[in-house]
């Protein structure tokens, strides 16, 4: 199970990592935020082309 939690918050770890900030600093919340806009946009395209 937290390997699964590892994948999906990879790319919101690799951002911070990139930028220098501490991804788990003020709660994740940078992390968050770089997670959803990685994971939205694929989301909303399964959603468009499965529907």
């Amino acid at each position: 199970m937290e390997r699964m939690a590892e994948l999906f918050l990879w790319p919101g770890t690799k951002m911070c990592e990139h930028l220098d900030i501490d991804p788990k600093g003020d709660l994740g919340l940078l992390r968050s935020f770089f997670n959803m806009l990685f994971w939205l946009p694929l989301g909303l395209l399964m959603v468009w082309i499965f529907n």
